[in-house]
């Protein structure tokens, strides 16, 4: 488990790393990522308006996290493939003075994170939110992505452990 503090625009969030066998409660998820590898290489989407970054986004109603990360790395990657989950990274506001009752997200939420090995690779075609697709060395995700922090290491180290399903 680790801890970090970010901050996302003008506030200050806790995130924590946390390996889990159990899934939080789904009402408390508010979006699923992962990482997705082809031939021992790391899929990074260019998003537009945010830069290179792994697939994921919000889950829409009636969905489970993983069918949410599936949809995104479609969407974003144009790949298929089999999923793990590995864990979530808890996202605490007890510390940000601007959260409210009314923010859009929980008080204390979580971001669900899976590992695909694609079997899968569709044709590139930039019909949704991302505008390119590149496999890399997956030790240089930081290099790439537009804000890599130990969290996100941490979760990549433990998808890399991971066997294909």
């Amino acid at each position: 488990m680790m801890t970090i503090y970010v901050n996302w625009g003008n506030d200050k969030v806790k995130l924590t790393w946390k390996l889990e066998s159990e899934m939080p409660p789904y009402n408390l998820i508010t979006s699923a990522h992962g990482f997705c590898f082809y031939k021992n290489e790391l899929l990074l989407v260019d998003l537009k308006h945010r830069g290179w970054d792994i697939p994921g986004g919000h889950i829409e109603l009636y969905e489970s996290p993983e069918e949410c990360f599936k949809r995104e790395a479609m969407e974003e990657g144009y790949v298929e493939g089999k999923c793990n989950f590995l864990g979530c990274i808890e996202v605490d506001h007890n510390e940000n003075p601007n959260w409210t009752e009314n923010s859009p997200y929980p008080k204390v939420g979580y971001q669900a994170y899976y590992r695909m090995d694609v079997d899968h690779l569709h044709q590139f075609s930039s019909e949704y939110e991302s505008t390119q697709r590149i496999f890399i060395d997956p030790n240089k995700a930081s290099n790439y992505h537009h804000e890599w922090h130990e969290i996100f290491q941490e979760a990549l180290n433990h998808a890399l452990l991971v066997k294909e399903p």
